[in-house]
């Protein structure tokens, strides 16, 4: 981002805003903060379509269409900010549903504390957006890991997407299974697959199917018979 000796008035404005809305969802220490590209969900398919009109009309490069979307990623101890068209959307990690997006040159989708879909995507600095997705994934993990095994000790039945957890057993369907006969849980292209005695039952799409995969393989870990990987 901009040297903070060079900030200009509006950049001044836009981090304090950014503050504030970090400050009263009680999120914490700011730990970094990168350049991506976002996106509402519900804008997504418009918005796709009218680059694409902008760019056959009037020349141009993807580039350009792209930098409409740039946006400002924070990200905190407990969640993050995404700055994007004038506006602040707030996740916190505690609460926040991640679907890991299958489109091309996409990252994930994350819920705001309002119920709002965010699409991020790689910035113009590309070689960051691994680091980016791996400090969201372990803010979360971190975050939801000890309350759901929590649940789960209380008797209490998980779903992400449709796949169920109990204390007891994983379903999904109409089929059920007891943690020791499951042995690792593994993510391909466009599925989820579940290892059950050496045996692979496809249990969803990987994309928008299951949300907090990373969570529900942190639990496979924990609850199964052999390592999720």
């Amino acid at each position: 981002m901009s040297d903070p000796a060079r900030r200009t008035r509006g950049e001044e404005l836009l981090l304090a805003r950014i503050s504030a809305a970090a400050g009263r969802e009680r999120l914490g220490r700011r730990r970094a903060t990168y350049a991506a590209a976002a996106r509402t969900a519900r804008t997504a398919r418009t918005a796709h379509v009218k680059a694409l009109l902008a760019l056959v009309r009037h020349g141009g490069s993807a580039g350009a269409a792209n930098a409409r979307d740039a946006a400002r990623l924070d990200l905190y101890e407990n969640g993050m900010t995404v700055a994007v068209k004038g506006r602040i959307h707030v996740v916190r990690y505690d609460t926040t549903s991640v679907f890991r997006t299958e489109a091309a040159g996409e990252a994930c989708a994350v819920t705001d504390v309002d119920g709002e879909r965010v699409v991020l995507r790689h910035g113009p600095e590309r070689g960051e957006a691994p680091e980016w997705w791996s400090e969201i994934e372990q803010g979360v993990v971190r975050a939801q890991l000890p309350r759901a095994l929590a649940a789960l000790a209380r008797g209490e039945c998980l779903a992400f997407g449709g796949v169920r957890l109990t204390g007891e057993e994983i379903g999904w369907g109409e089929v059920r299974v007891r943690w020791p006969r499951v042995r690792r849980l593994r993510t391909g292209p466009g599925a989820v697959r579940l290892d059950v005695d050496g045996t692979w039952h496809e249990l969803g799409p990987a994309g928008p199917g299951i949300p907090n995969l990373f969570v529900l393989r942190a639990l496979v870990e924990r609850l199964g018979g052999g390592g999720a990987r």
